[in-house]
């Protein structure tokens, strides 16, 4: 057997050896688990929330969340990466920021609490229950999230580290540098004034990280694959990240907050960019151009 694949052979097994020691207990909130999503919120009130989020000392209102499911970064997310809604990961951001108070409208929510009414109605709920009509809270703001670039680049380093080394140990080097993976991610949140219908704010987030496929990097498709990347982080990581700095973002801003207004005839008044509307010119009539009766010739 040759050098380098004595070598090969050494890094994975002791690779295989220290992996082995992580694997027999289990752990809860693990770190290696948990993207900068983490912790939770119960009203004003959260624990082990990432300390990169912003916060607002008090909520600007109301916030529903609106996930455009049809759209084609949806089907991407569902179907190749296998992720549950954006909504899900936006909503325990926002209430942890204390910046919105988020309320119920999506559909299997809004199914829910028709149901608990419907049984309201039919009388099989117990007396004092409460659920009458009158209750709801509305939800002043819209906020609706888009992911606009998600991809893997693998492999590029590779032949560079493999090249400056050259060799047999160059192609094992380019083994390990092919496994390199920088994952990135780029994500859009839109908020709109649900009453006037008046954009409020938008703001681009993005996240980049490199992950090292040590296995299938260096025992390849049939000797290592099925084991997975050593220190794989799944593309739902970056994605989280993209949004918190998407969301970060756009709380800086509301904090020097500044509405928007139009001289003039004010918002939808017609605005300043006038057009040509097509509608006739209006006309002064005079003697002259005075439209002349029909008069009937005596025989």
């Amino acid at each position: 057997m040759s050098k380098r694949k004595l070598a090969v052979l050494a890094a994975v097994g002791a690779a295989a050896l220290l992996a082995g020691c992580e694997t027999t207990d289990m752990k809860m909130g693990s770190q290696d688990a948990k993207t900068v999503a983490t912790g939770s919120a119960a009203g004003a009130a959260t624990s082990g929330e990432s300390g990169a989020l912003e916060k607002c000392a008090s909520p600007l209102g109301t916030v529903s969340l609106v996930e455009n499911q049809s759209a084609g970064w949806y089907t991407i997310l569902r179907d190749e990466y296998r992720l549950p809604p954006t909504a899900n990961l936006l909503r325990l951001l926002v209430q942890q920021s204390n910046c919105f108070v988020v309320v119920e409208r999506s559909a299997a929510g809004m199914r829910a609490m028709t149901r608990e009414r419907d049984l309201m109605q039919s009388g099989e709920m117990r007396g004092g229950s409460n659920f009458g009509k009158g209750q709801m809270v509305a939800s002043d703001y819209g906020l609706s999230p888009e992911i606009v670039f998600s991809a893997d680049n693998a492999g590029g380093i590779g032949g560079v580290l493999g090249g400056l080394v050259g060799g047999g140990r160059g192609r094992a080097v380019a083994a390990i540098g092919g496994s390199m993976q920088t994952r990135q991610a780029s994500a859009l949140l839109t908020l709109v004034d649900n009453r006037s219908g008046v954009q409020v704010a938008a703001s681009e987030g993005s996240a980049s990280k490199t992950d090292l496929n040590l296995f299938g990097g260096l025992a390849g498709g049939s000797g290592g694959a099925g084991l997975g990347g050593y220190t794989n982080t799944p593309q739902g990581k970056v994605i989280s990240a993209a949004f918190m700095d998407a969301f970060n973002q756009m709380v800086r801003s509301l904090r020097n907050y500044r509405a928007q207004s139009v001289q003039g005839q004010g918002l939808g008044g017609g605005g300043r960019l006038g057009v040509d509307g097509g509608a006739a010119p209006q006309q002064t009539y005079t003697p002259e151009n005075a439209p002349k009766r029909a008069t009937t010739k005596k025989k």
